[in-house]
């Protein structure tokens, strides 16, 4: 292959001319092929809020590199992006503004493609998907009239969390240390009717296929699960005096003897039918202030407990000892039966509450059966112990107590085994005006009645008047709302709820296998070919929140045989944040860098390279002026190597063989390739920067630019394909390559050259560095012992004592161990 020597690396001059080309070539326009193996490969579609900056990037970097680089491993690549259009900043914006939300959106969507397409990132532009224009929103709507038809969306009148400052509902998993995930105000209780979703039918196998997800980062398969939450444990009946009975859930039936009071969470419908006249205006001011707090601010273990006496008593129906009915902040009602039985010897939130409010705490467990009347200094909440003060149970151990106390509950009718969970169905309602509509008419006559399939998309309307008040735009506009019933044909009207954007992002993924699709969401015989994605990366903070919606949704298609897989991503990886100056990378911190900047000094390579570079891709990382300047360096070093001028011969550089160039060759191969395989990008760029100095190295030893070298050359342009294209791409052509570089296939390692007849060997004695001595590749246990004794150093290191066994490590280490 000839070489066409250029002197100067100007990237600014080559970059465009090879994003055309690709754009040309239609790279990452594919089809299903059974020829090859497939590979979806997709980051997780970002909301557009205006100009990326460097931060953004480093999730983008990574899925187009490993893109690439699994395009030239001979993979069929699906590689797909679109746009999580839908969302309150728009809304919020245009309230400010007053440029409408599709306008605002369009013109960020049209400068973020800008930037993607300049820093060399590139997609299959054919498959794109927006979530706010109708042909994608359309079958959202679809998906959830065959949602209603399974009976897994429903309409329920809920105590929810409202968002004062944003007007409208926030699911639980949106409440982030205690304020609204979007724009940090602390919400309030509202009660409403809103649509659901029902997740909770899910719930087990949400948590059981989470051992399916073996290429998940464990932090948030552990999240997932905690968030589930599920409880094994008993449902207990108490009798209230006068009239009436309280189920609770218990997960420690066994300290059902140390009961000496109840509480009811204060949304508890039962608390309006048991308080006693001269209690109610207690309990009502009470449960009024509640209203403000958030259910993470009464979960939280810092937040002091309250609650007031209702007045009204229960029956013990173990002991029938009178006990007080409590209302208190810390029991919610969305948690088993929102009811429960308080123990404070054996709970913590129960014994802070009892002391605060001098109520009585019996031990029913202890460490042997002498521990009954011990005190306590706080609650005793081991599984370890046995059960005392507890009549005909005392002497049972923990867990068969549990079981002997359920099973007497189950026989008497008053109790059963049960199993509950944390996770609550997902409320889907959002009082706002950018959003699907909810595909719902109510007619006078008929009630609720779904739009027919026919009928749709439900569009939303381009031009609607937003209100100072931030009501919903919707609720006015007449010619959205004013409709006919599509069974009676009277005058109707639409549900003007929209549904919460996680929606539109819990299948986007599967419509991307058909993007064009007319007559249904996708074809189920190319999401068949193409599920799951094998590849899925994007932020930590959607561990709960869009990647629990996209399972759950995925397991009810999978229900439906619309898809053969019920998990959609088959390996999720959590990219770490960007930092400068000290601050997460971010517009409104002003430490931000923009692509135009990079690309303008730098070149997009550089900045390619850097973010691959800058750290282990799941950590956070500092972004460092002088780490690029070193990797713009390292590119021009490249350059030079390949294509530049004749390298002077550098008198003190020791000498590198042909043969230790070949090799440094094919161990690079093999650790940029393990090491890409393994998300370990930092390490893979560190492996093509060291080949870059050996090359240099030779060069300036007096190596000699022959047959060899130009082989290394061609091998190293295509190792940096995937990270820096565009520069490998002018190498490609510069060294006479034929057609593009990313249609190349990746360097294959070859074995034989990789292999050493020498290797040095680390000797230890006792643990303890004593030598590095030479020997032949290979060299069995004995052998090398029998070597590493006739070394000086091990001699005086033993100091006379024999050798009482050897730790070898093939070709890399040994340590003798003396006797």
């Amino acid at each position: 292959m000839a070489r066409t020597v250029a002197p100067v690396y100007d990237p600014q001059a080559i970059e465009p001319k090879w994003r055309e080309a690709w754009k040309k070539a239609g790279l990452f326009r594919v089809s299903e092929d059974s020829t090859k193996p497939k590979f979806y490969n997709l980051v997780m579609f970002p909301y557009p809020s205006g100009p990326l900056h460097m931060g953004h990037f480093r999730n983008y970097v990574i899925g187009d590199a490993f893109a690439r680089y699994k395009l030239m491993r001979g993979y069929n690549v699906l590689n797909p992006f679109g746009w999580d259009a839908f969302g309150l900043p728009a809304e919020n914006a245009a309230i400010q503004s007053g440029i409408p939300p599709r306008v605002s959106i369009d013109g960020n969507i049209a400068i973020s493609k800008h930037e993607l397409d300049l820093m060399g990132v590139l997609y299959a532009w054919d498959r794109e998907v927006t979530t706010s224009k109708a042909d994608y929103y359309r079958w959202t709507q679809w998906l959830f009239l065959r949602f209603l038809e399974r009976g897994l969306a429903y309409k329920q009148k809920a105590a929810v969390n409202w968002c004062p400052k944003d007007n409208t509902v926030l699911a639980n998993e949106q409440i982030v240390n205690g304020v609204c995930w979007r724009c940090g105000t602390k919400p309030t209780k509202k009660e409403l009717e809103q649509w659901f979703f029902k997740i909770t039918s899910y719930a087990q196998r949400l948590l059981d296929d989470l051992g399916k997800l073996e290429r998940w980062p464990e932090r948030v398969r552990v999240m997932q699960a905690n968030w589930i939450g599920r409880s094994e444990g008993a449902e207990l009946e108490f009798p209230v005096e006068g009239d009436g009975k309280l189920r609770l859930f218990t997960t420690r039936p066994d300290t059902v003897f140390g009961a000496t009071f109840m509480v009811l969470a204060p949304e508890h419908p039962l608390v309006a039918t048991i308080v006693t006249p001269h209690q109610r205006r207690n309990v009502d001011d009470y449960i009024e202030k509640t209203k403000s707090e958030t259910e993470i601010e009464r979960l939280s273990t810092e937040h002091e407990k309250t609650g007031v006496f209702t007045g009204a008593h229960a029956l013990n129906p173990f002991t029938q000892e009178r006990i007080p009915i409590w209302v208190a902040d810390y029991v919610l009602a969305t948690y088993g039966t929102g009811a429960i039985m308080a123990v404070p010897a054996h709970d913590s939130r129960d014994f802070e509450f009892a002391k605060k409010y001098k109520l009585p705490i019996r031990r029913v467990i202890g460490e042997s059966r002498d521990a009954a009347d011990r005190p306590l200094d706080g609650a005793f909440e081991s599984y370890d112990g046995v059960l005392v003060n507890s009549g005909t149970f005392d002497g049972l151990a923990v867990n068969d107590g549990i079981e002997r106390i359920t099973a007497e509950a189950e026989g008497k009718g008053i109790g059963k085994r049960t199993v509950t969970y944390r996770l609550r169905d997902w409320l889907i309602s959002r009082q706002r005006y950018w959003g699907v509509p909810i595909p719902i008419i109510y007619c006078p006559d008929h009630g609720i009645v779904p739009v027919p399939y026919d009928q749709l998309p439900v569009p939303l309307p381009d031009h609607v008047e937003f209100r100072s008040d931030g009501q919903n735009p919707l609720l006015h506009t007449p010619s959205f709302v004013n409709t006919t019933c599509p069974i009676c044909g009277k005058p109707a009207r639409r549900e003007t709820d929209t549904m919460d954007t996680f929606v539109d992002s819990s299948w986007y993924f599967l419509r991307y296998a058909d993007a064009q699709n007319q007559s249904l969401p996708f074809d189920t015989t190319k999401v068949d070919y193409w599920m799951p994605v094998d590849q899925y990366t994007g932020g930590i903070e959607h561990a709960i929140l869009h990647l629990l919606y996209s399972r759950f949704v995925t397991k009810v298609l999978f229900d439906e045989k619309m898809v053969s897989v019920d998990e959609p991503f088959a390996a999720l990886f959590t990219q770490g944040m960007i930092h400068r100056n000290g601050y997460v990378m971010s517009k409104s911190k002003g430490n931000g860098i923009t692509p135009d900047d990079m690309v303008q000094q730098y070149g997009a390579d550089t900045g390619r390279v850097y973010e691959l570079f800058i750290g282990p891709p799941d950590q956070d990382a500092e972004w460092n002026d002088r780490g690029v300047d070193g990797v713009a360096r390292f590119l021009h070093r490249v350059w030079r190597l390949v294509v530049g001028e004749e390298d002077d011969i550098v008198p003190g550089v020791g000498a590198v063989s042909s043969v230790d160039l070949t090799r440094k060759l094919q161990e690079t191969i093999e650790k940029v390739s393990r090491d890409v395989d393994a998300f370990h990008f930092n390490t893979a760029m560190s492996a093509l920067m060291e080949l870059s100095n050996t090359m240099q190295d030779y060069l300036q030893a007096g190596g000699q630019r022959n047959e060899a070298w130009e082989r290394v050359c061609r091998d190293l342009t295509r190792l940096l394909g995937p990270f820096a294209p565009h520069l490998a791409e002018e190498l490609w052509q510069r060294q006479g390559g034929e057609g593009l570089l990313i249609s190349q296939p990746w360097p294959e390692i070859d074995a034989a050259l990789l292999r050493r007849s020498q290797v040095t060997l680390v000797v230890q004695v006792d643990g303890r560095l004593r030598d590095r001595i030479e020997m032949p590749a290979g060299i069995d246990e004995s052998a090398a012992q029998s070597r590493a004794l006739e070394s000086a150093n091990v001699q005086r290191a033993l100091n006379g004592r024999p050798v009482r066994r050897a730790v070898y490590v093939p070709d890399r280490l040994i340590n003798l161990v003396s006797g």
